[in-house]
């Protein structure tokens, strides 16, 4: 009976993770779109959905702490809910770089941008893939899901790069531009740290199947 407790609370924990990474994710694509259409009320709503992403992690890590302190769990198990909670840390702190772009569009509300946004919303499309490609290698266990997903940060690195040398010529040719391109480069920084806390994501997945901490976040 015990053990059978403890595999219902588990399932329900997979279920709260993936309502959270679905939030998560969603916030990161709202907060992109509030950029390039500078739509300030979606930004507004970024902001304030912010509070029921960290209610989420506050829940899980409780409801996580308390099946350590009276399930006692066995390693296969104990690696489950040590997992959870690394992710449920990343997925938070992806919800506030989804924040910090949504803060850009409030700052930026005025103004016309300095040159096209082609790159910065690809660079999100390809993170917020990857958040929910590491949740599916969660919920199947997939060492082969959690290595595809990982290698899609190449890309997102390599965008990221182009973005900041067209960024830093524009500045270079037109000084003017200095202050809204230097909010357009924290955006693609902001991006670029979601897709890292993927890999992260990616990296205790493996962690939960194999029980070996592989660093491939570099």
């Amino acid at each position: 009976m015990l053990r059978q407790s403890f595999r219902s609370e588990l399932d329900q924990l997979d279920q709260e993770l993936i309502r959270m990474g679905a939030l998560v994710e969603e916030q990161i694509r709202r907060a992109v779109r509030s950029l390039t259409g500078r739509d300030v009320v979606l930004a507004e709503q970024v902001v304030l959905d912010d509070d029921r992403v960290d209610a989420m992690e506050m829940d899980i890590e409780r409801r996580c702490l308390t099946l350590l302190a009276l399930q006692q769990p066995l390693a296969g198990d104990l690696r489950i809910v040590s997992t959870i909670l690394k992710i449920i840390t990343d997925l938070e702190r992806m919800a506030d770089h989804a924040v910090d772009i949504a803060k850009v569009t409030l700052r930026l509300r005025e103004e016309l941008f300095v040159k096209p946004l082609i790159d910065i919303p690809e660079m999100a499309r390809l993170s917020s893939s990857m958040v929910r490609l590491a949740l599916n290698a969660y919920i199947h266990r997939s060492l082969d899901e959690a290595l595809t997903m990982i290698r899609l940060d190449d890309d997102v690195d390599h965008l990221y790069a182009r973005i900041f040398d067209d960024l830093q010529n524009l500045m270079r040719e037109r000084p003017e531009t200095v202050l809204q391109a230097t909010h357009l480069l924290f955006v693609a920084n902001y991006i670029e740290r979601v897709a890292d806390h993927a890999t992260n994501l990616g990296e205790w997945v493996i962690y939960m199947v194999t029980g070996e901490r592989k660093d491939l976040n570099d």
